[in-house]
């Protein structure tokens, strides 16, 4: 996956996820914070585009359900592709996520659950064997 893709699927699924956290218990949290500033973002980017308009709508309404995240993932990373402005800023405020979450699992895969964002250097010492 290449990295815009990855991070319009970290974006959309925080984006997702914040929509639905409770501002009772999530919003003295920065990384609900940060989250809550992509939505935002995201919400003023796709402005007039209906289609990516009921696309982020879904997905806030039912962060669990793939299609519709992976809806929401489409419309981004097209938007990212598009506008390199918002693709960094898109890409900081991920970032922030993660580093607001002690830089350990801010976007992880129990949060996308098909992409592990890794944000330090892997080493690999003996045998290795994927399947």
């Amino acid at each position: 996956m290449d990295p815009i893709s990855t991070a319009a699927l970290a974006g959309a699924t925080l984006a997702a996820t914040a929509a639905l956290q409770s501002v009772g218990e999530e919003a003295g949290r920065s990384s609900w914070t940060v989250a809550s500033r992509l939505l935002e973002r995201i919400r003023r980017r796709f402005v007039g585009n209906h289609e990516a308009e009921d696309a982020l709508a879904r997905a806030c309404e039912s962060p669990d359900d793939e299609t519709a995240v992976n809806a929401l993932h489409r419309a981004l990373y097209a938007y990212m592709r598009q506008d390199p402005d918002f693709a960094h800023e898109v890409r900081r405020l991920v970032d922030e996520s993660v580093r607001s979450n002690g830089g350990v699992g801010g976007v992880s895969a129990a949060v996308i659950k098909n992409v592990q964002v890794n944000q330090g250097k892997v080493e690999v010492a003996g045998d290795l064997n994927f399947s």
